[in-house]
């Protein structure tokens, strides 16, 4: 006996020594945000819209590009069959052929001062028809080796750049576009966070019930182990029966039966939270806010402000965006594309100056378009589904408003409902302590029964755990209050949304 009663003032000087560590409700939002893996995979996705922001705004630059080939033919390029043979005309003195002296044709009268050649037949005839009867005095040799080209190794390579002039606006747009998305992203991100926030808060307030459940429970324990001695003494004394007392001891263990399922459920809770603050599930600790009768109401705002504050409403209108957006470059198609190009070419052979096997180059300069025409209606239909995807997304915004309109007097109702039911649990556990103190006088002076005791002792009971349902229902409903309206969310984010805008 003496060992375990060492043993037990050894264990609560330990505990003395070793404090158990005390939570804040922000400890745990923290703890939450930074190990959260999907908001962790959120950030992700604002950092992969951002890039593709800065990926879109290069579509307003110039494209710098180079190219290069080689290709090896088997034959050389030549444009005659075989050797040709050029005529070649004799000039007079003022620079006019001469036919009679590049002609060996002889030449016959025809008319008065008319002479015309004759052919190989003697056959007079009209060489503008039939020229390949011209017999000529001289002419030159063209081989068919001076006009082939060495086409066996090409290469050829170049440099330029593209630089958009007009695009009807499609470059703009697709920059908008994905200014639209990198703000969706932050949105979710937002709203990823209000959700974080939102199971966190009702993790903490569900443990923090569960607590105050325990230690009523082992409260309402001792009552009944009070009365369960009063009772044997007065068993003992001859004024109380063995029923009273066996009555007691049901209640008793019904007291324990309820001891362990609250422990039970604490426990549970305890490791559900741990889970969302990345603690490990054993880790124990206590609470700051066990202590519900701090009442902190939330503000209201005005509507207006709510609904533009709500991440929902913030992505559905850069979804808007995005359509309105999409519906301009659906229009775009219909106008023309301007650009500048500018290029330097590179090859060999070289036909720059004559033609000859070593590399060389020029410059080139020029401007580009693309006037569209006719498609069979296709840009049209384009367009009119663009029309009506921006319906859509503007009725999408304006059913999602009034929803939350809805939210908001709703959870606004059910705060002042909440309240009103606290205080009138708080004036109900009045009652029940003033009836319990009457019962235990009574029972003590031997005018009242240990059933009317014990039934006192339910009421106080039931009228304290009524009252710790409605404080932690009066937080959740703030919890839900300040979610729709838009004001459940991270400080740091908060700091980083407003400097992004």
């Amino acid at each position: 006996m003496k060992k375990k009663v060492l043993v037990v003032i050894a264990v609560s000087i330990s505990i003395q020594l070793f404090p158990q560590k005390v939570l804040q409700l922000e400890d745990c939002r923290q703890m939450a945000l930074t190990h959260n893996k999907s908001l962790q995979m959120a950030h992700e996705s604002v950092i992969a819209a951002r890039e593709l922001k800065k990926a879109a705004f290069t579509q307003f630059l110039p494209n710098f590009s180079a190219n290069g080939g080689y290709t090896w033919n088997q034959k050389n390029l030549s444009l005659l069959s075989e050797d040709a043979n050029l005529p070649v005309y004799n000039l007079n003195a003022d620079g006019t052929p001469n036919y009679a002296a590049s002609w060996n044709n002889k030449w016959m009268q025809v008319a008065a001062n008319t002479y015309a050649p004759l052919d190989a037949n003697g056959v007079p005839f009209d060489p503008k028809v039939n020229p390949e009867k011209i017999q000529w005095k001289s002419t030159a040799l063209l081989p068919k080796s001076a006009l082939e080209f060495d086409i066996h190794n090409i290469f050829a390579g170049s440099i330029g750049f593209v630089q958009p002039i007009f695009m009807g606006g499609k470059i703009i747009e697709l920059y908008h576009i994905a200014k639209y998305g990198e703000n969706i992203a932050l949105a979710q991100q937002e709203n990823k966070v209000t959700e974080l926030l939102l199971e966190v808060d009702e993790a903490y307030w569900r443990v923090v019930s569960l607590e105050n459940k325990v230690k009523l429970a082992k409260e309402y324990r001792n009552l009944i182990a009070q009365v369960d001695s009063n009772v044997h003494v007065m068993i003992d004394e001859g004024v109380a029966t063995k029923s009273e007392a066996l009555k007691v001891k049901v209640k008793l263990n019904e007291a324990d039966i309820t001891i362990t399922k609250a422990e039970d459920g604490l426990n549970l809770s305890k490791m559900a939270l741990n889970q969302l603050c990345g603690m490990n599930l054993t880790d124990d600790y206590t609470l700051a806010d066990e202590n519900l009768q701090q009442v902190t109401i939330t503000p209201l705002i005005p509507v207006e402000q709510a609904i533009t504050n709500r991440p929902e409403i913030k992505a559905l209108t850069q979804a808007e965006n995005i359509a309105k957006s999409n519906e301009k470059i659906m229009l775009s198609r219909f106008m023309p594309n301007i650009g500048l190009t500018g290029n330097y070419l590179i090859s060999n052979p070289n036909g720059f100056n004559g033609y000859k096997n070593e590399f060389g180059g020029m410059f080139s300069v020029g401007i580009i378009a693309n006037v569209p025409l006719f498609h069979f209606g296709d840009k049209f239909h384009t367009l009119n589904a663009a029309k009506s995807q921006r319906k859509i997304a503007a009725l999408e915004l304006e059913e999602t408003k009034e929803k939350i309109e809805l939210q908001i007097k709703q959870n606004s109702y059910k705060v002042a409902e909440s309240l009103k039911k606290k205080n009138a649990t708080k004036h109900n556990i009045e009652v029940a302590e003033e009836n319990l103190r009457y019962a235990t006088d009574g029972f003590k002076e031997g005018v009242i029964t240990s059933t009317d005791l014990l039934g006192a002792q339910t009421a106080w009971l039931s009228a304290q755990s009524d009252y710790i349902d409605a404080s932690i229902d009066l937080k959740l409903c703030n919890l839900y209050l300040s979610k729709s309206l838009g004001t459940l969310i991270a400080p740091q984010l908060k700091t980083q949304t407003s400097s992004k805008k």
